[in-house]
């Protein structure tokens, strides 16, 4: 039996990088973008080789036509099965009224438009059986005012993509779901400036703490698994119960 292929946007950093270790744990060869950190590419492409992986990683910007084109075609179209449409940033951490509007464009761009654009190539290129998982936010839901309304709005845009385009995927015979993490500790905080963001908004959460990528992981690989076979349409939280 293959082993089945999965490709992740923003797949060699953060949480991205965390579910390609759980799925090539599990046996599956990947293919990784990434856009500017060549050194967590190399070394994120070294541990899944070391897990018996085989690993592409590819710079690819998403946001831009070439980019997903790129991306995509570094996937065998006869062996792909999966599709992680991770990629994201908030990149700035205040009120909507003090957040610059070319960053407000900026993730707009990347966590909404190009997320439905990558969703768009995946439905495309997938057989029958194929997976489609969109990360998304808890911020979707809570809304995040005062530190980042306009990528709440965004996740709240994936939300819909997840639930509209799992209908219309259903009669190719590919699968829609969704995976909102709540806050993670990864380095998306220090990125729009606040590193501590974690510890100091863990108390917010009934379970007390922030998460840890793998837990995120694990419901990705939940989600791509034949144990979510008639899962589709939904997003599923993991938020610590917020």
């Amino acid at each position: 039996m293959s082993r089945p292929l999965t490709l992740i946007t923003g797949g060699t950093r953060g949480i991205g990088a965390a579910i390609a270790r759980r799925l090539a744990s599990d046996g599956h060869d990947l293919v990784l973008g990434f856009t500017r950190d060549e050194g967590a590419a190399a070394r994120t492409r070294a541990e899944m080789e070391d897990l018996g992986a085989r690993c592409r990683v590819v710079r690819a910007d998403v946001t831009t036509d070439a980019g997903i084109d790129t991306l995509f075609a570094a996937a065998d179209p006869a062996r792909l099965t999966g599709v992680v449409n991770n990629a994201g940033a908030t990149l700035h951490i205040g009120p909507l009224v003090d957040t610059p509007v070319e960053v407000i464009r900026t993730v707009i761009d990347l966590n909404l438009t190009a997320a439905v654009l990558v969703a768009r190539r995946a439905v495309s290129q997938l057989p029958e059986d194929g997976v489609l998982v969109n990360i998304s936010s808890g911020a979707a839901t809570t809304g995040s005012p005062g530190e980042y309304v306009h990528y709440a709005a965004a996740k709240a845009g994936v939300d819909a993509l997840t639930k509209g385009l799992a209908i219309e995927a259903a009669a190719r015979g590919i699968r829609v779901i969704g995976v909102a993490p709540g806050t993670i500790e990864t380095d998306i905080h220090a990125d729009a400036g606040d590193p501590g963001r974690p510890a100091r908004v863990a108390a917010a959460h009934p379970l007390g703490r922030a998460g840890r990528p793998e837990e995120v992981a694990g419901v990705v690989a939940f989600a791509l698994s034949p144990d979510a076979s008639y899962a589709a349409g939904a997003t599923i939280r993991v938020t610590g119960g917020r």
